[in-house]
Order: C-alpha cells, then sequence, then structure tokens
C-alpha cells in the first residue's frame, strides 16, 4: 500500500457546534503532502460532514453499515443510503459492536460485503480479548475473525481495509507495544497474501489507543500502514500530530 491511512472513529460523540470547529480545524492543518485521513462520525452527522468537507483533502466515513439492502429493519442504515453522503468507508466488526451488540463473525463478514456492493470501503476490525490473548488465542481469534470475511467476499477481498484492535487495549490507556502489534499485523497480511493476489492495495491499520505519545513508533514498524483512532481524533491537535507522524 502505498502511503498511510489514518481514519477518527468519534464514537457516539459530537454535536454540530463542536463538530464544525473539530473539522474546520483539522482540515486547516491537512495539506497535500498529508497522507490519507478520514473522520467516521454518527450517522446523524453525515450530511453536516459532507457539507463541510467536500472538496477538502479530508474524507468521511460511517461507524456501522446495516446487513440487509432494504426493508423492514427499523433503525438500520443501508449502504447504499450511506453512498448518498459521500461516504467512502465504513467501520465493520467494531468490538463495541460484537460486545454490545452481539456481532458475529458471519454478521461482520456480509456487512463488508453489502459495504463494498455500494463502492464503500469497509474498516474490518478483528481483535482479541485479555483472557482470550493470555490464553495464547490472539492469532486463532484474529485469523478466525478475518477468514469469515475472506471466505464471504473473495475476489473483493483486496478492496477491503483491516484494522487490528486489540480489545484489552481500547479506551483502556493500554497500548500494545510496537512489537506486539508489528507480530499480529505480519500475521494478518500472510493471511491476506494467501487470499488475493492483490494484498499491497490492503491498508492494515492499528486500533488500540494510537495516540501522539506512541503513533511515530506504531506507525514505523513494517507491517502497519495506519491507525483507526478513537479519543485522540476529538482533538484537533492530537489527532493532526498522529497524520504528521503518519505523513513522514
Amino acid at each position: 500500500m502505498s502511503g498511510k491511512l489514518i481514519v477518527g472513529n468519534w464514537k457516539m460523540n459530537g454535536s454540530l457546534a463542536a463538530n464544525q470547529d473539530l473539522v474546520r480545524a483539522v482540515m486547516a492543518g491537512l495539506s497535500d503532502k498529508s497522507c490519507k485521513v478520514a473522520v467516521c462520525a454518527p450517522a446523524v452527522y453525515l450530511p453536516q460532514l459532507q457539507q463541510l468537507a467536500a472538496g477538502s483533502h479530508l474524507l468521511w466515513g460511517a461507524q456501522d453499515v446495516s446487513a440487509h439492502e432494504q426493508g423492514a429493519y427499523t433503525g438500520e442504515l443501508s449502504a447504499t443510503m450511506l453512498r448518498e453522503f459521500g461516504v467512502r468507508y465504513a467501520i465493520v466488526g467494531h468490538s463495541e459492536r460484537r460486545q454490545y451488540h452481539g456481532e458475529t463473525d458471519a454478521v461482520v463478514a456480509t456487512k463488508a460485503q453489502r459495504a463494498l456492493a455500494a463502492g464503500i470501503t469497509p474498516i474490518v476490525c478483528v481483535g482479541e480479548t485479555l483472557a482470550e490473548r493470555e490464553a495464547g488465542h490472539t492469532e486463532e481469534v484474529v485469523k478466525r475473525q478475518l477468514a469469515a470475511v475472506i471466505h464471504t467476499n473473495g475476489h473483493c477481498i483486496s478492496e477491503i481495509v483491516v484494522a487490528y484492535e486489540p480489545v484489552w487495549a481500547i479506551g483502556t490507556g493500554k497500548t500494545a507495544s510496537p512489537e506486539q502489534a508489528q507480530q499480529v499485523h505480519a500475521l494478518l497480511r500472510a493471511q491476506l497474501k494467501a487470499a488475493t493476489a492483490h494484498p499491497e492495495r490492503i491498508a492494515l491499520l492499528y486500533g488500540g489507543s494510537m495516540n501522539t505519545a506512541n503513533a511515530a513508533s506504531l506507525l514505523s514498524q513494517n507491517d502497519i500502514d495506519g491507525g483507526l483512532i478513537g479519543g485522540a481524533s476529538l482533538k484537533s491537535a492530537d489527532f493532526l500530530s498522529i497524520v504528521a507522524a503518519a505523513s513522514h
């Protein structure tokens, strides 16, 4: 993959006024030399992002997408609906969706399929819990999660983005060491190489509490192509600092 990709995940945060200030500050700090940058916002704010960021270097995305195309699924948003608002990315299988909404590997794979069919790049999240890591099951868990997406999406797999987010390092202040993160990224890279003729197209992001202090060391690893940024994406200075680290 050429160049890094930094994606902000606002989670359930934001307001019309705060978003405007944040997006304008981020856009002001980007240049044509910046790496590829996107923010994934709550769906109600996607029209605002479309208006604010149109024509800029900032891309935008959704935090989820329905596994269904249309129909009697109250509260769901289809990929084709999201595409109408200029959405370029959709996060699927985030650990919070898996934990709080019971999303299975099969559901995540179908969501990725729906996004791809609508011309949206799915950011497929994989990662292990602390208990799974301590039991030595990290490799087994992340390979199983990614295998489901590969199986469902076959020849389209080179069009996805993968984010490794160790669940034990999300919102906890803990971060995988660069060496720990690289080890899992290398594993995922090998799995993708076996599944597609164009593995170089696939960005592998690290998504476990990347911040201004650790971004440079994480992004210097051979198989880390960028970051999926949580809390730090809500502060323009912090987010731009990570973008700067990825742009060198």
